[in-house]
């Protein structure tokens, strides 16, 4: 709504609020979606969505409120002087939240290994099922501005200030027993303790101000701007406990996090070339830093989530009832010759549920000056009118980012990781069928293996890290006279990832991915739109056309200790029985599906009165194309293809929908 309270002053409210209703309530409940009568399974969808490797069970549901609220104030208070100010808001709760009616709350969640294939208890490897996880998170965003513009006739300047709050409240909850159990083709072999539900909360602010100023001299116009930034944030008192492994309650007082202070400029300078219009060349540079948020180096110290909440112990279930008869409470290593135990279990991690952080976090990567990762921008375009109303642009793009992060374990050093390779099975599904080397991986030695002592610091400090994308895009726009306007463009580029370096130095960073320089080739996407008014009946027909390449995909593949023993020299450190997970295609070497989308819609602008309303038809994904967009990524020689075997699908394109909308401007 927009309200003009006098010539000088002009308010504008926004409100848009959505309830959205994704999974369902189980059999016999009632919530915003049911179960039909007819007794087939509605699965769930968006937060609360299911993939080819979980059961319906593990499913939640979302049904709350997403907010968003927007005031603006506009002043112009001279012919050369404009104010203007806002505020707004991004409120939500998410989840997936726990379906109503969920009676698998004292079922204990199992995950189904199939290293080796399981034709009896599933054939899917990593099928999830019996019971959910789920959540309920709260997030909130609050943002203010102002900003003062003054404008003459070959010269303007601009002025502001921007501030931002935001809160994050996420609460885990699992099963009553706060358990989960992995199985290898029905056999339980491990099992995993939690410290769920528990609580944490994270908030960030962030103040900023700016100067902008913009000049014309001759066919030359120039740009600049800078800015400071003070990004930071905090925890507020947290409490974990007491549940069912943690009897007495942990508290952690209110903890600093991040203090960032930047400056970041930009310049830029467009050239006519002739003077006539025509043809411009333009030049931009800048700098460009990470949001502040809830997120990575914000509320990655936060002192809640860096205990162990929770670990994983081998099982042996002795009499196979599918109970786990060790004393829970001991992270000691049980069996029935050393402690009496019916079952042997492995030894759990000895920080579980203590105050003791899993990693420490260098000062320098949190505090100060030029600290807070960033990415510079250059961006060199020419663009040239062919005809009246109709143009093409080229343009140049060139990304680096800098700011990177490495976790450097002290309780190790490079001289304790044995190197090995494995061979890839021969399958005609992988590049060149299989029966490659994949070398450069690392186990670290017995000796060492379980010894944590991570810090988190800056990667410079450890060698090169870099990631640089270069791209070229191409576009056309084409406005006729009779209302006709047609747009389209191609852009392909390459982004290039090399932590090599860093790896070398500290193998504990990735020791299963050989690939630290990832160089994957060019990804190319195609975009179009068309619109046209038709006369006299001023109905709006437009249309939308992407063509997305897919993403470098993954084989996943679980390498049994025994067969990696021969390059080792020695079984891996986690036990003979364990296995290494080794990507097996290079990235670059096996590609997704393109996707191909059109979208079509249908307007009419009716006017009554002083009152203008906007009715329209929108028709997405109009050829009801069912592009894959995410794959399962796990390989398994011995699971065909199929809905269980890498490359299934996880999730396609969202089925033709029709939308239909109405806007009133009074």
């Amino acid at each position: 709504m927009t309200a003009q309270a006098s010539s000088r002053n002009k308010f504008n409210v926004y409100w848009d609020e959505q309830v959205p209703c994704n999974g369902s309530a189980w059999f016999g409940s009632s919530g915003c979606r049911e179960q039909p009568e007819s007794g087939a399974v509605i699965g769930a969808a968006g937060l609360g969505g299911l993939t080819t490797t979980t059961s319906p069970e593990t499913s939640g549901s979302h049904h709350s409120v997403q907010r968003v609220q927007q005031l603006t104030w506009q002043s112009p208070y001279t012919n050369k002087l404009l104010l203007e100010a806002g505020f707004g808001t991004f409120l939500a709760r998410w989840g997936p939240h726990d379906a109503p009616g969920n009676p698998t709350k004292d079922l204990i969640r199992v995950t189904e290994q199939c290293a080796a294939g399981c034709a009896s208890n599933g054939g899917t490897p990593n099928l999830t099922y019996r019971s959910a996880n789920w959540a309920s998170a709260w997030s909130g965003a609050y943002r203010w501005r102002g900003t003062a513009s003054y404008v003459t006739g070959a010269n303007s300047m601009r002025f502001g200030y921007q501030g931002s709050f935001y809160q994050e409240d996420d609460t885990n909850f699992t099963n009553s027993s706060s358990l989960a159990y992995r199985f290898n083709n029905g056999v339980p072999n491990q099992f995993t303790q939690t410290l769920r539900p528990y609580t944490t909360n994270g908030r960030t602010a962030l103040t900023a101000f700016f100067a902008e100023d913009q000049m014309t001299r001759g066919r030359f116009t120039f740009q600049g701007a800078i800015r400071f930034d003070h990004a930071w944030s905090w925890f507020p008192e947290q409490t974990i406990g007491p549940v069912n492994f943690l009897p007495v309650a942990v508290v952690f007082p209110q903890t600093d996090g991040a203090n960032y202070k930047d400056i970041a400029p930009r310049l830029g300078v467009a050239w006519d070339v002739f003077g006539n219009s025509r043809t411009a060349i333009k030049v931009n540079l800048g700098r460009y830093l990470e949001p502040a948020s809830v997120a990575a180096n914000y509320s990655a110290p936060n002192p809640a989530s860096r205990i162990t909440a929770t670990t994983a112990r081998t099982w042996v279930d002795a009499n196979s009832n599918y109970v786990v008869d060790c004393d829970l409470l001991s992270m000691a290593a049980q069996s029935p010759t050393t402690t009496g135990s019916i079952d042997t279990c492995g030894a759990g991690a000895a920080a579980f549920g203590t105050k003791t952080y899993s990693n420490t976090f260098d000062p320098e990567l949190l505090n100060g000056w030029f600290v807070r990762p960033d990415d510079w921008g250059l961006n060199a375009s020419v663009q040239q009118q062919l005809l009246p109303r109709v143009s093409v642009e080229a343009t140049y793009t060139r990304r680096w980012l800098s700011g990177f992060t490495a976790t450097d374990n002290r309780a190790v050093s490079a001289s304790d990781f044995g190197t090995f390779s494995i061979t890839a099975p021969s399958d005609p599904r992988l590049p060149d069928g299989g029966g490659y080397t994949i070398s450069g991986l690392y186990d670290v030695n017995p000796n060492r293996f379980g010894q944590v002592d991570n810090l988190l610091t800056r990667a410079a400090n450890f060698g090169k890290w870099s990631q640089v994308y270069n791209g070229v895009s191409v576009s056309v726009s084409a406005r006729a006279a009779n209302g006709f306007t047609l747009q389209g463009g191609v852009n392909t580029g390459s982004t290039v990832i090399d932590n090599c370096e860093v790896r070398q130095a500290l193998p504990e960073t990735n020791v299963l991915n050989p690939y630290c320089h990832n160089e994957p080739g060019f990804v190319t996407r195609i975009t179009g739109l068309a619109a046209y008014t038709v006369p006299k009946v001023d109905v709006l027909l437009s249309s939308t056309f992407r063509s997305d390449q897919g993403q470098p995909l993954a084989a996943n593949y679980n390498v049994p200790s025994s067969a990696i023993a021969p390059s080792l020299g020695r079984n891996l450190s986690a036990g003979p029985t364990a296995f290494a997970t080794v990507n097996l295609a290079e990235p670059g070497s096996v590609w997704g599906d393109r996707v191909n989308e059109i979208d079509l819609r249908v307007a009419k602008i009716l006017r009554f009165g002083r009152s203008r309303t906007n009715v329209g038809v929108d028709i997405y994904n109009l050829l009801n194309s069912d592009a894959i967009l995410t794959y399962n990524q796990t390989f398994s020689p011995t699971v065909p293809p199929g809905p269980s075997g890498w490359l299934a699908p996880n999730s396609v394109l969202s089925p033709r929908f029709v939308k239909f909308s109405v806007q009133v401007d009074f």
